[in-house]
């Protein structure tokens, strides 16, 4: 089983940037978890980071055909990436939106997602567990899928 890890714009800054909110794990210690985790499930992990939305959308399109799900953080492209909710809404797999923190509870204008309406699932609040939370939802729900 493939899934995608996709981290938008600025999150190659976790660790570093507003601590207060993302706490001080860095992407490549989430990857690192990740990976372990996956291990452990017995999936295998394709990651990106990108400061450029196109990337993102490349990268959907470019494993349209062999991803089983996806798990993204649009970041600062939650409320404006009209064209990475288009390419969400184009794959055959499902794709679950993560946040570390919960955007319902920061600024009113982070708290309205454009992503959210093209994704099966929202995992968001948890910091780190945000990501490994969701990449559990989503093996379990594509096994349950695959055994139906």
């Amino acid at each position: 089983m493939n899934i995608l890890v996709l981290h938008g714009p600025n999150l190659n800054l976790f660790g570093r940037r507003e601590p207060h909110i993302y706490g001080h794990t860095t992407l490549a210690q989430i990857n690192e978890r990740l990976a372990a985790l996956a291990e452990t499930l017995g999936v295998r992990l394709t990651t990106l980071q990108s400061n450029h939305e196109g990337a993102l959308i490349d990268c959907l399109h470019q494993h349209i055909d062999t991803a089983h799900g996806a798990l993204i953080n649009p970041a600062g492209l939650t409320q404006h990436g009209v064209p990475l909710h288009d390419a969400i809404k184009a794959m055959p797999f499902p794709c679950l939106e993560v946040h570390m923190s919960n955007i319902a509870a920061r600024e009113a204008w982070r708290a309205h997602s454009i992503i959210s309406p093209a994704v099966r699932a929202t995992v968001q609040g948890l910091g780190v567990h945000s990501y490994l939370a969701a990449l559990v939802g989503l093996v379990g729900l594509l096994r349950e899928t695959a055994a139906a």
